[in-house]
């Protein structure tokens, strides 16, 4: 008899990097809940050569290195084999994330061996939930290179975002998974970032999932998804009771890289000019002043302090004003791994 699959958290590892590199902006769809602002991350699409540069900026060769290949919609890019071949020949481990549409014969243009992973977003189980979010047809043609990526022998995974659209359908996200043949299903948190904080979408949209909600509803569909083969990964989001609040910029080595030459260290702050480096003439920058760095040693009751900060309608007060619960690094994952016969 199996044992019972429980999430553990994934703790910062010494050492650990990760690149997430958005080399354009532009993409074809224009979800409801996309975090891209192009006022402050910009509307170039990087060439191949500032791509290049910009990768050997991060480059260690001699400490491993996870690099996230983004957009808007990065299969957009005509060059992006040369891109992915590229990093690997830095000694890159390369994820692509894309919604699904493989512009320019993306699958005909790489090898298995050329990824580490191809990861699609999807927001629902069927076109009726997903579509409404991501864009007519959507569903359909994501699922379809889904089957397609499985079959050619690459790696696969999918990324789910959880709002108030769709998290009562997350359960549903289980057979379909599997259904599909993707063996890593990311669970990830919306964001008030990008089109959900303008002040229209906030008015019009409770995007926000209750602490209570989720707690209920995610780590139970990643315990389910485990029983049936799925290595689940979400994000840790409210910490247990005497749980250490501990921040990645900090104890991590995370970059979040932007066509306009913003590098930030957390993704919560990519609304603001607040990034800590700029690259610069192909130089990576240190800024002065009031960066967000400034912001990662404090320490505040309710945990993350750019949370509390750049989005405190996520947190709830008790009467006497302390916090009920304590916002966990945005970067702190939980995992639930398959146990198999």
């Amino acid at each position: 008899m199996d044992a019972m699959p429980t999430a553990r958290t994934v703790g910062f590892q010494p050492g650990e990097r990760n690149v997430f590199f958005h080399i354009l902006t532009a993409c074809n769809l224009a979800c409801r809940h996309c975090y891209i602002n192009p006022a402050q991350h910009g509307t170039a699409t990087l060439s191949l050569d500032t791509v290049r540069s910009w990768l050997a900026l991060f480059s260690r060769p001699e400490q491993a290195t996870n690099l996230i290949l983004l957009g808007g919609e990065p299969t957009l890019h005509p060059d992006l084999p040369a891109i992915v071949r590229a990093a690997k020949a830095l000694r890159y481990a390369v994820t692509v994330d894309t919604n699904g549409f493989l512009f320019h014969d993306f699958l005909d243009r790489v090898t298995p061996r050329d990824l580490d992973y191809l990861s699609f977003s999807l927001d629902g189980p069927d076109a009726a939930v997903n579509d409404p979010i991501r864009g007519e047809n959507v569903f359909a043609r994501c699922t379809t290179n889904i089957r397609r990526a499985v079959a050619a022998g690459f790696a696969t995974s999918l990324i789910y975002t959880v709002s108030s659209l769709n998290i009562d359908h997350l359960h549903r996200m289980v057979p379909l998974v599997a259904d599909l043949g993707v063996r890593r299903l990311f669970i990830q948190v919306i964001g008030l970032r990008g089109n959900p904080a303008t002040s229209a979408c906030q008015q019009t949209n409770d995007w926000q999932v209750a602490p209570e909600q989720w707690l209920a509803v995610v780590p139970r569909v990643a315990e389910e998804a485990a029983r049936q083969g799925v290595h689940v990964i979400f994000p840790k989001v409210y910490l247990d009771p005497g749980e250490l609040f501990l921040c990645a910029g900090i104890f991590a080595e995370n970059y979040f890289l932007f066509p306009n030459g913003r590098v930030y260290r957390c993704p919560l702050c990519e609304d603001h000019p607040i990034h800590a480096f700029q690259i610069e003439d192909n130089r990576l920058v240190h800024r002065d002043g009031l960066t967000e760095e400034r912001f990662f040693p404090l320490q505040i009751p309710e945990g993350c302090v750019m949370n509390r900060l750049l989005q405190p309608g996520n947190i709830d007060y008790h009467t006497d004003g302390t916090p009920m619960h304590h916002i966990s690094c945005c970067m702190l994952k939980q995992e639930v791994r398959p146990i198999h016969s």
